[in-house]
């Protein structure tokens, strides 16, 4: 392929005598010689005692970072993903290093502003809004004790119970003061339905079955539950007034009708956005499929890393490794890579499609785009401006704003 550059470095001479020596100093300080006060053997000692092939492999590592500099800048090349490196010879004289540098393929445009990817139209529904009012009332619903009544459906009951099995107490099928959410399933089938009815002070026995998917010793077995029902509660909901309407953050509406405008509108601008970003990413998914690039193996490699390390980011936010998910899910390490693969694929492609369509539409960030982009991600954050640009560096951002201004010009939708 064009964009593979096999290149051949070699450090010698006075150059390669030097990082040998600088190698030695620092080895020197972490030997023991007898005779010698520790960091003071001379060189010629030491080598006589480990040889110079000691040195070789520190030597290596600051070597192969002027080889790698060197390879780049004479020819001129910037590097997609990480390069493969060989030593192909070393000795007191010299080493020589074989770089594999996989620079950007070749991209050639297809169509990307004909396209025939029509944006979904958003309506809004007399049920959607109900059920997005009854979740608000829901959200704010406060728990009280029923003082009279009887178990239904929703309600919380306090009871004490006692399980058994073969007329045997059932070893942790006990409890006491339990507050039991009816309709929530946290029972086995049976259970919360036949405490429905109950008032406070019943005792009843609840005579059930273990479904045949529990456990090996209890499934498909008979168990008697004797239940107690000592408090119940109820969710209240609020009234729809002006109250409530100022404590959602609406202090000027005065009615029911008026908050369910509100409610539309939220819900019609949650769904234009998201029928933005379907339409967004079905743009340039039809526009990155027009595009013609061999993208090598290495580069998808490269981006399947990368978003192993955002997923592993993501999880460490709640407290969980990369390890662990992957015995939670029966998976391993290669499994998972694998399944990126096609994703990574087409992050790339997306990516050189927009690189070349900014290219071609000669399209730049000012340093004024890029602050501003700075100060609106600061305020998203939390965080001052200053930190934004120290955090991701200004070259970054304006990469950024001139990603977004191709997407604009690709899709027609601000980014």
């Amino acid at each position: 392929m064009k964009n593979v550059h096999e290149i051949e470095i070699e450090i010698k001479g006075k150059e390669w005598e030097k990082i040998l020596d600088d190698t030695f100093q620092k080895r020197v300080k972490e030997v023991r010689i007898d005779g010698f006060r520790k960091g003071k053997c001379p060189k010629n000692v030491y080598l006589q005692k480990f040889g110079i092939e000691s040195l070789y492999m520190d030597a290596i590592d600051v070597a192969v970072q002027e080889a790698y500099l060197k390879a780049l800048t004479d020819n001129k090349l910037v590097p997609v993903c990480e390069p493969k490196m060989d030593v192909k010879d070393i000795s007191k004289d010299h080493v020589k290093f074989a770089f594999t540098i996989i620079t950007r393929p070749e991209v050639k445009l297809g169509e990307y502003k004909k396209l025939d990817v029509k944006k979904e139209t958003v309506k809004v529904t007399k049920k959607e809004i109900e059920e997005e009012v009854a979740r608000m009332l829901s959200r704010f619903a406060e728990i009280v004790v029923k003082e009279n009544g009887k178990v239904v459906e929703g309600n919380t009951a306090v009871i004490d119970f006692d399980g058994y099995v073969d007329g045997k107490p059932l070893e942790g099928g006990n409890g006491k003061d339990y507050p039991l959410e009816i309709g929530s399933g946290t029972f086995i089938p049976g259970f919360e339905d036949g405490l429905v009815g109950m008032k406070v002070g019943d005792t009843k026995d609840l005579e059930l079955t273990f479904p045949k998917e529990y456990t090996k010793e209890l499934a498909g077995k008979d168990v008697k539950f004797t239940v107690t029902v000592k408090e119940i509660k109820e969710r209240v909901l609020p009234e729809l007034n002006e109250d409530f309407y100022a404590d959602l953050g609406y202090p000027d509406i005065k009615s029911e009708e008026e908050f369910k405008k509100e409610v539309e509108k939220a819900i019609k601008a949650r769904k234009e956005s998201e029928a933005d970003e379907k339409y967004v990413n079905e743009v340039l998914e039809a526009a990155a499929n027009n595009i013609k690039v061999e993208i090598n193996p290495e580069i998808i490699h490269d981006e399947v890393h990368r978003m192993m390390n955002e997923f592993d980011q993501r999880l460490s936010t709640q407290g969980v490794k990369l390890e662990q998910y992957l015995q939670l899910t029966g998976g391993t390490k290669e499994d998972f890579e694998k399944q990126l693969e096609p994703e990574a694929e087409k992050r790339v492609k997306e990516r050189y499609l927009l690189e070349e369509v900014a290219e071609k539409e000669k399209i730049e960030a000012t340093d004024e785009e890029a602050t501003k982009r700075a100060e609106d991600l600061a305020s998203v954050y939390g965080v001052e401006k200053d930190e934004i640009l120290t955090h991701y560096g200004m070259d970054n951002i304006k990469y950024d704003v001139k990603m977004s201004k191709a997407i604009k010009l690709i899709t027609g939708v601000e980014k």
